[in-house]
């Protein structure tokens, strides 16, 4: 295991191309190398497998990039690179993260030196048919991709034949791999491993050290060198990032935001909220109150717009981004001035990766999280379990009144249905949400009050959900007028034509389309009991009848596959869709057996 101060460029061994150290000097403005930079460039320079752990924004994207241009700039003085080969790979968890990346590493190629380098962006939510047609033309040297879309084109049998271009692979990164494990990649990345020559090198790159990341230290690397790069105050955030707390009540939570908000609109600031329906719901509200203020939102459903939302943000100079956890990691965007946390996010480890989107490569930076009277307890589980010291928040701006900030949401949603319908999503979910909470010993929902915190989303009435069923919501604060909910119109005018026929139905029949209850018959006992017998019976002859072939050693025969016509398959598609329509109520059960073409009537008795 390996621990490293901060050195000089020029003290690095092996050296850096003069080249490269003039880009990092006059391009990034780095005199100095960070220290988990000064302790895994040397080692990958040598060609030795590296695992680094060091905490978020503390410039592992350079640590691996140097030593990636050195490695193929020495094999093309050695011996070129041919059209069909590629020299290295970047694995990113997210496309933003692999964005940018990619978009570092330009800056890199933008130089004639390192003209015969030319990569490529290999990502999830784009035509997959366009990724090959460019590898084909292009013949990228490197490429740098997210690791779904990478496995996929390494086992698509066609003519691009992406398994042989890899054989030549001189390096490997796995950046964030704690993140690649938590999203469920490790089936993914031994595919991967398989496709890849074994004597390559590789960097694996975490902020923090779990049992899963070390299975794939033992699955993917060769004897690793260990570097572990921790804070002087021995903390997991960054030494320049202050994080406060408040304690709000329920009702008055998005007041306080607004009241924030408002105060620091010359700055930019990250929001993160527990879902993506809150991220939709919040980024229709926000703007009635800050007006003069640029709200942004991003969520893991959104695809092709995620990249530009992104830019976006990264330019603007007084900002204010909503976003999930999809943005947690690898979010390099070093004039971020606070980010702040709606709620306590799912894990405590979420908290340190979340709250490493500012105060990065040295610069100062700021977080908040608002916390219920119920949740002061998380205060202190941050500080035994992250080791992270919250300090209260000293605010008391009231530029924003809860009784005129409700009349005003109220108001917006009786405007448009589709907010409405936005902020019922949101609520939902952030109960549902926090139902599944990590830290549920200490932040139980039987803790929360139902209606402070439906007043705070500002709905007009309380949605039917099991949690509410049992629970006390006379605090709820509703409109001081009466709204029928059934009388509210879409702006969106495809809704609202479809809305309207609804109401048709509904008016003649009482019912609204798609919310038929059809009760289940109920069995009698006995007819329960003897189906359940029965099961137990065939159970019982199977396992009887598979001990009796093994006791006789006869060789297992194996059924040979039917063959489907493209009928079959497509009446197996329109049956798949009646079955969806049935279980979200959208058509009853004697509907679909008429459908599907069932007929008691056709059923044989033995």
């Amino acid at each position: 295991m390996t621990k490293c101060k901060n050195k000089s460029w020029d003290e690095l061994e092996p050296k850096i191309s003069p080249e490269i150290l003039d880009i990092i000097k006059n391009t990034f403005s780095f005199d100095k190398t960070t220290p988990v930079q000064a302790a895994t460039i040397p080692f990958l320079m040598s060609k030795k497998d590296v695992s680094a752990e060091a905490v978020t924004g503390s410039g592992k994207t350079l640590a691996f990039l140097i030593p990636l241009l050195e490695i193929l700039k020495k094999r093309q003085l050695e011996e070129s690179w041919k059209e069909n080969e590629i020299g290295g790979i970047i694995i990113s968890p997210t496309r933003e993260l692999a964005q940018q990346i990619f978009d570092v590493f330009s800056k890199f190629l933008e130089h004639k030196e390192f003209s015969f380098i030319k990569q490529q962006l290999i990502v999830g939510g784009n035509n997959i048919d366009e990724d090959i047609k460019k590898l084909k033309e292009t013949n990228p040297l490197v490429l740098v991709c997210t690791p779904g879309r990478l496995e996929d084109l390494l086992e698509r049998k066609s003519d691009l034949n992406l398994s042989t271009k890899v054989k030549s692979l001189e390096l490997l990164i796995l950046d964030e791999a704690d993140r690649l494990l938590d999203l469920g990649f490790s089936t993914t990345l031994n595919t991967i491993f398989c496709y890849l020559p074994r004597l390559r090198r590789t960097g694996l790159f975490s902020a923090t050290q779990t049992k899963e990341v070390s299975d794939l230290v033992r699955a993917g690397l060769r004897n690793p060198v260990l570097v572990v790069v921790k804070e002087k105050s021995s903390i997991s955030t960054p030494a320049n990032l202050h994080n406060f707390y408040k304690i709000v009540e329920p009702e008055n939570k998005f007041v306080e935001l607004l009241n924030f908000l408002y105060e620091m609109r010359s700055k930019k600031i990250l929001i993160f909220f527990p879902t993506c329906a809150c991220v939709e719901y919040w980024l229709e509200t926000l703007p009635i109150f800050l007006q003069n203020t640029k709200i942004l939102g991003i969520h893991g459903k959104m695809k092709n717009k995620r990249q530009k939302i992104v830019k976006r943000f990264s330019v603007e100079q007084n900002c204010v981004l909503l976003c999930t956890d999809v943005l947690a990691r690898g979010l390099d965007i070093s004039e971020i001035d606070w980010v702040v946390q709606w709620d306590p996010p799912a894990s405590a480890a979420s908290f340190v990766h979340r709250v490493g989107r500012t105060a990065r490569q040295g610069n100062e930076g700021s977080s908040l999280i608002f916390l219920l009277p119920s949740e002061d307890a998380y205060i202190n589980f941050l500080k035994i379990n992250q080791k992270v010291i919250l300090e209260p928040f000293i605010h008391n701006s009231t530029n924003f009144e809860l009784r005129n900030v409700l009349k005003k949401i109220h108001k917006n949603q009786t405007s448009d249905k589709g907010v409405y319908d936005k902020a019922i999503r949101a609520f939902v979910s952030h109960i549902q949400a926090y139902r599944k909470h990590e830290c549920n010993a200490i932040l139980r929902l039987k803790d929360l009050d139902f209606g402070k915190m439906a007043t705070s989303y500002g709905l007009l009435q309380l949605p039917k959900m099991p949690e509410l069923k049992k629970a006390n919501v006379e605090n709820f604060i509703g409109p001081n007028f009466e709204v029928n909910i059934n009388n509210l119109t879409y702006k969106n005018l495809q809704k609202e034509n479809c809305r309207v026929e609804k109401l048709k139905i509904f008016e003649e029949t009482g019912s609204w389309p798609g919310k038929e209850k059809f009760k289940k018959k109920a069995e009698s006992w006995e007819n329960t009991k003897k189906m359940k017998e029965e099961a137990k019976m065939k159970r019982k002859i199977r396992k009887e009848k598979k001990k009796l072939k093994k006791e006789s050693n006869q060789p297992t025969i194996k059924k040979r596959k039917q063959a489907y016509t493209e009928d079959d398959l497509a009446e197996l598609a329109e049956d798949i869709k009646l079955f969806k329509k049935l279980k979200k109520k959208k058509i009853t059960e004697e509907e679909f057996e008429e459908q599907i073409g069932y007929n008691e009537n056709d059923v044989v008795e033995n």
